[in-house]
């Protein structure tokens, strides 16, 4: 049985209020710049280092750690063997809003198989600690007397610093936190915040000219010969040379996608088809990238020679294999610099630049984003018989990713971390993602699970006011296989600061994409084979982080899938083009009942106006652009107030069939039955059958407008060839403004002097003949 879907407030923006801890100054110093986050308070203690410890095994030798204790909360160091100077220099954090005590204890202990020995402890009393607040310099540590139980002197010092402060501290990422003490060790690493940034992608463009003396093993036919080029994963190859000799031609670009530091080679090999599925490799090279000139613009880079080699078995008292001179190919290789290599999809594009950072532009301004809490988040795994959600934010801008730290069991985490990016174009869109961590436990133990998706929103740069800053809760949806479903919200803080209007506002003039994509282009295959490159090359690298920004996390942020056929997104999208030509469709009715004098005195109007304009056609374009602006401050009124969001009427996510949800979730090639199978493809062949018809009656219309002068209506065309010229004589000895003058009146003319039947062009029209005949 399915679920009611939710009401559609549920699904809505919501502003909210938070409590923003804003800059406040002291004099000319800044007291804090996390100005759109709520400030959150924690006691640091950093342990630095301990000396002169005493033995407490019977071997005289000292395993010491420290372990910090807050009420329940209790943090350890890792431990040290037979060493009675040991360096730690770890920080631990307590949240405020969850102390129970009014004093915090540093022990220092003595790890032993049994039990651990005590050595000594220094204790604090909470309302002493200092506070500090950055820019303010780091506190700096002391050493302190360890004490025994009783309070007296013992032997050992401990270097320490505690105070309080904010997650604006500089120890705040790297800092053990008290709300993930169940976090092991090993898994520590996974759960704090990081920035990334997407290795820097080129595109490398192989024109492979031509090859010389290539030795084929069968002299006695016609060769087939082709070159295969591999970088990395991606491979392409050139068509079959049409010059059937041993000296081949091709001159074909081959276009791939690389990432600095160049680790992959390009290797190429010339291949002859020798039989169906079966091909000999003549010759092979291996080109290392490092080596490839870099251009900026379309100038022709230097060709090379490059000596092909083939390996040979050597027969003889053993076989081996010998690298044996082959033959040579003519290349041009270069990496691309000119162009924005996308890797991600171009309706949410967050960087526009191109690859060579000599062509970048200055910035035009600052992003500032307030990543704050979540509410309402859904239990996405079961842990100890009950459901609980480990949740963590990434953000994606430009080539800077962020990740913030994860939130162990809870369903309404505060994050409160703020990050900001670098602007260059304000048509961009930045796209934040909340996961569930499923990697708590760090090493080989969680292998196998991926990071649940929660939600994802997006925020376009151009539709935010500058220098107003945005609080709202963004309601987190997903798409399911049983339906559209709302797994929470997240409460984001965001400002986007422009240094120079007039920079921006010239930024609307230029091209969206480098120059190269229009001097230059790429073919729309191309385009989509080199941004799935791209994609996969970025997942790669950042899987390979520590800790990883996995691919699952990867590719669900760069929208990887959305190329794929969906029932629910074509729906999706024809609506949109109706709604879009629902305003032509409305002048046209508009236009109709003027035509039609429903009403009189607007028909009146139309007619003094019409005739105005026709008397003084130079107020035409004036009257035009008046009216345009007339409504552009009308609608001003009703400007949008808030950021757009994700839509479930939009994307048809509400009223979804079950069976086509099904169909977009299934796997490309299919894993359904046969049965299903044959019933999408019968579906999908009536729905394709509809736009058949549509798309021939585009073409009869067409081809009737081709007919008129093709003389394939021989009277058709007679009787249009004669209207044409009667109104060449006509329209020549009559001035322009009478046609038109005539031409409106008669079209606006009054009901009683028109016909139901359709008029006399339209008949005409209809009869002209178009190629349908001729289909089979």
């Amino acid at each position: 049985m399915m679920q009611r879907p939710l009401p559609p407030a549920d699904y809505s923006l919501k502003e909210t209020s938070p409590h923003l801890g804003g800059v406040a100054s002291m004099g000319d110093k800044l007291t804090s710049t996390y100005d759109l986050v709520e400030q959150m308070q924690y006691l640091y203690v950093r342990v630095v280092k301990a000396k002169d410890l005493p033995a407490k095994d019977v071997t005289g030798s000292c395993d010491p750690y420290v372990e910090v204790k807050l009420g329940n909360y209790k943090g350890t160091t890792r431990h040290f063997e037979k060493k009675t100077n040991p360096e730690w220099n770890q920080v631990f954090a307590f949240s405020k809003e969850r102390m129970q005590a009014s004093g915090i204890e540093v022990t220092v202990k003595d790890k032993d198989f049994v039990k651990d020995d005590f050595i000594g402890r220094v204790l604090f009393d909470l309302s002493e600690v200092p506070k500090r607040v950055p820019p303010d310099s780091p506190l700096a540590p002391q050493w302190y007397r360890l004490e025994d139980k009783k309070g007296d002197k013992a032997k050992g010092e401990l270097m320490l610093a505690v105070w309080m402060g904010t997650q604006a501290d500089e120890a705040f990422p790297e800092a053990w936190h008290s709300d993930a003490a169940a976090v092991p060790s090993e898994g520590l690493a996974n759960i704090r915040s990081k920035v990334y940034l997407s290795p820097k992608l080129w595109y490398v463009r192989v024109n492979i000219i031509e090859a010389q003396d290539l030795q084929v093993s069968d002299k006695g036919r016609y060769p087939e010969l082709y070159v295969k080029a591999m970088l990395g994963n991606q491979a392409l190859r050139t068509r079959v040379s049409p010059s059937r000799n041993v000296n081949p031609m091709w001159n074909e670009d081959l276009m791939f996608v690389a990432a600095e530091p160049f680790e992959e080679h390009l290797v190429l090999s010339v291949e002859d088809r020798v039989g169906p599925n079966k091909d000999e490799v003549l010759g092979k090279t291996v080109i290392p990238l490092q080596n490839v000139d870099r251009r900026l613009d379309y100038k022709a880079v230097n060709t090379r020679w490059f000596n092909l080699e083939k390996h040979v078995v050597v027969e003889g008292d053993q076989k081996k294999k010998e690298t044996k001179f082959s033959s040579r190919i003519h290349l041009r290789i270069c990496l691309d610099g000119g162009y924005h290599v996308l890797d991600e999809s171009t309706h949410y594009s967050s960087d526009l630049r191109p690859t060579a950072k000599q062509l970048w532009k200055p910035s035009i301004g600052v992003l500032e984003l307030g990543i704050l809490t979540a509410q309402g988040l859904l239990p996405m795994k079961t842990k100890d018989g009950r459901g609980t959600t480990d949740a963590y934010c990434v953000a994606k801008y430009g080539q800077k990713w962020i990740r913030t730290r994860t939130i162990i069991d809870n369903f309404m985490p505060k994050w409160n971390e703020q990050y900001t990016w670098e602007v260059f174009d304000p048509c961009t869109v930045i796209t934040i993602g909340v996961f569930d961590n499923c990697h708590l436990q760090g090493g080989d133990k969680a292998s196998g699970t991926k990071d649940s998706r929660i939600g994802k929103v997006r925020i376009r740069l151009s539709t935010l006011e500058t220098d107003r800053v945005y609080t709202h809760s963004y309601p987190l949806l997903v798409l399911h296989q049983s339906g559209v479903k709302k797994m929470g919200e997240v409460q984001l803080a965001v400002r986007f600061t422009c240094s120079s209007l007039l920079n921006m506002l010239h930024i609307y003039s230029q091209p969206l994409l480098p120059k190269m994509h229009y001097l230059h282009p790429l073919s729309v295959t191309q385009l989509d084979n080199l941004r799935h490159q791209a994609t996969q090359i970025v997942s790669m690298r950042l899987s390979r982080a520590e800790p990883p920004l996995r691919k699952e996390v990867v590719e669900y942020m760069l929208d990887v899938d959305s190329h794929m056929w969906s029932m629910r997104k074509s729906k999706a999208n024809f609506f949109r083009i109706m709604g879009v030509l629902s305003g032509l469709i409305a002048v046209g009715k508009w236009f109709d009942q003027i035509c039609n004098w429903k009403n009189p005195l607007t028909t009146v109007l139309i007619h003094i106006l019409f005739i105005i304009l026709v008397l003084y056609p130079e107020l035409i374009l004036p009257t035009i652009f008046l009216y345009l602006f007339l409504i552009g401050i009308w609608y001003f009124r009703w400007r949008p107030r808030k950021p757009p969001h994700m839509d479930t009427r939009l994307s048809h996510a509400d009223t979804v069939h079950p069976d086509e949800l099904d169909e977009e979730f299934d796997t490309f090639p299919s894993s359904r039955p046969h049965d299903f199978v044959r019933m999408r493809y019968d579906r999908l062949r009536s729905v394709a059958g509809r736009i058949q018809t549509v798309v021939g009656d585009l073409a009869t219309q067409g081809e009737r407008l081709q007919s008129l002068l093709s003389w394939r209506d021989p009277r058709a065309t007679a009787l249009f060839v004669t209207f044409c010229l009667i109104a060449a004589i006509v329209l020549y000895v009559t001035p322009f403004s009478v046609v038109a003058l005539l031409t409106g009146i008669y079209v606006l003319r009054h009901p009683r002097f028109r016909h139901k039947l359709p008029s006399v062009p339209l008949n005409f029209f209809r009869r002209l003949p178009a190629r349908t005949d001729s289909m089979l």
